[in-house]
């Protein structure tokens, strides 16, 4: 029998990616043998970045890793997922809050597009983790360098102070 190539996508707004993205994205790595971080936009969110700034962004950090690459898109992720052709969508969890709202995601995925979600736990140091909160930190004023790779860090720096922010 002959090995059919697994694709797998892993979508969210990244903004901005945190280490916690990274970890998954790495896991999500060895398991698949592609794998398309998709960029999308949330209409409940206010960006800090644009969408092109955030596949940029990620597209720098992850360009060692083979079988890795980063697209945006705009419609709904069902939708991009079938035009990729992808087998699966990959989901970080972080905690018992993520299991209950992507359990419910992952069902209507599956119902309405016929695609599977395979689930990932972060790593501990992860597990409270998110962008929202991120921004949330970095907004008021708090220091987030250890939960976003350094070059990330660097640009919400110069974001936060071409907003008149710290």
């Amino acid at each position: 029998m002959e090995h059919k190539p697994v694709r797998a996508i892993f979508p969210g707004s990244f903004d901005p990616i945190t280490n916690g993205h990274l970890d998954v994205i790495g896991r999500g790595n060895k398991l698949f043998d592609e794998l398309i971080i998709a960029v999308g936009r949330s209409p409940v969110k206010e960006e800090l970045f644009t969408q092109a700034e955030r596949v940029a962004m990620i597209s720098r950090l992850v360009s060692d890793m083979p079988r890795v690459s980063v697209e945006s898109y705009d419609c709904l992720t069902v939708e991009f997922a079938a035009q990729k052709e992808a087998d699966v969508m990959l989901r970080g969890l972080r905690n018992l809050t993520d299991v209950q709202y992507e359990f419910q995601l992952a069902m209507t995925n599956r119902s309405v597009a016929g695609i599977e979600t395979v689930f990932v736990m972060t790593s501990e140091e992860y597990g409270f983790v998110s962008s929202t909160m991120v921004r949330q930190v970095a907004l008021l004023g708090g220091d987030v360098s250890k939960l976003i790779p350094l070059p990330v860090y660097k640009l919400l720096r110069e974001r936060l102070k071409e907003m008149g922010g710290n």
